[in-house]
């Protein structure tokens, strides 16, 4: 992909409406407290595997159930997941204070519950790291120029001085919408 492909890419996204993406992936920032590292946590483990509009209606349904003191699986019927979202609230102080600490992150992500080896990529940068997830989305469009997800990202990183998460956030929202 050139450096003027993806220019444009990027403003048709935004055009599309998600120019708030774009902001916010420019913008990241380390997780600030325990609160915020659980609804990222959250947000990945429902999301795994859907269709991310999907994943947010599902999302509305299980906060709902969580600020009624509901069960979680009143709002969402996934027994696996539901109970990963109910290890994370409960141990989220601990889960935190062993996150900041790891001096590997994404190894110590995917070590928590429905967390893989691809969406401990998603994970981390919902908590603020400059990285890429290898998606399908992300891996089909790389794998038409032969390379990797990251090696797309980081050149078009290069190329235009945007960072890793940007680029991401702007292929994948791409191709989400079927652009690419």
């Amino acid at each position: 992909m050139t450096k003027a492909e993806y220019l444009t890419l990027r403003e048709k996204v935004k055009r599309a409406g998600y120019s708030r993406e774009i902001k916010w992936a420019r913008s990241l920032a380390p997780c600030p407290n325990a609160r915020i590292f659980a609804v990222e946590a959250i947000w990945v483990i429902i999301n795994s595997g859907l269709k991310n509009q999907v994943a947010q209606e599902i999302e509305q349904r299980v906060y709902k159930a969580i600020d009624r003191g509901d069960p979680i699986s009143t709002g969402f019927g996934h027994k696996g997941k539901v109970k990963a979202i109910e290890y994370i609230l409960s141990n989220r102080e601990r889960i935190f204070a062993d996150y900041l600490t790891a001096k590997d992150k994404l190894a110590y992500l995917e070590k928590l519950p429905w967390i893989g080896p691809i969406t401990k990529y998603h994970l981390g940068k919902n908590l603020g790291l400059d990285v890429v997830k290898p998606d399908r989305h992300l891996v089909r469009i790389a794998g038409k120029e032969g390379k990797t997800a990251l090696e797309l990202c980081k050149e078009i990183s290069e190329l235009t001085g945007d960072r890793l998460a940007v680029v991401d956030t702007v292929l994948w929202r791409a191709a989400n919408l079927g652009m690419i």
